[in-house]
């Protein structure tokens, strides 16, 4: 249970942190409402699992050859982060010039997760910190991608059902304020 729960505690803090993925999923969101986003994060949800469950097959074959490059993969892994919080620290503003005209969709969501810088840490560093070498590794790399999963699912249905209660809560807001307006001034 306690294993489980590192890998879930990982997959939140990894999936939450700025990168390439929130970003398009925001702007997607942004320029085509949430509904006609839901592909595009199922496609990043459902890639990004089919990448782990890869990664961690082929890793097994070099873990099992050379037992010492998961703590080189490890460094490696935290030095980039650190060097990605750093750049993101010492950024500057951003106008936006153009609005995003064509969408994202499922193909191009689980594509994209093979050219992803980040999502290449992220899994690289989930089955090299998540997994012994010579144990039970295709059932641990199971349980890291199938934990991923479960956590962008529980993620896309909570955030969907966030944006819904707060469209109904500004909707009866902004009747209520209506409503006030009229019976103290009219």
């Amino acid at each position: 249970m306690e294993y489980v729960l590192s890998v879930a505690l990982f997959a939140i803090s990894s999936s939450v942190t700025p990168g390439p993925n929130n970003i398009m999923v925001m702007t997607s969101g942004l320029n085509f409402g949430v509904r006609k986003s839901l592909p595009l994060l199922i496609g990043i949800s459902l890639g990004f699992t089919i990448m782990l469950l890869l990664v961690g097959l082929g890793f097994s074959q070099l873990f099992d050859l050379f037992p010492h490059l998961t703590l080189t993969i490890k460094i490696a892994g935290t030095a980039y982060l650190l060097y990605l919080a750093g750049l993101i620290a010492r950024s500057s503003r951003i106008e936006v010039v153009n609005k995003q005209t064509k969408q994202f969709g499922f193909m191009k969501g689980m594509l994209f997760q093979w050219v992803n810088a980040k999502a290449w840490v992220v899994a690289i560093g989930a089955i090299s910190a998540f997994t012994t070498v010579g144990g039970h590794y295709i059932s641990q790399n199971l349980i890291i991608a199938a934990t991923f999963f479960l956590y962008c699912f529980l993620a896309l249905v909570f955030g969907y059902c966030l944006v819904h209660f707060f469209a109904v809560i500004s909707k009866n807001l902004l009747i209520y304020v209506g409503l006030t307006y009229r019976c103290h001034y009219y």
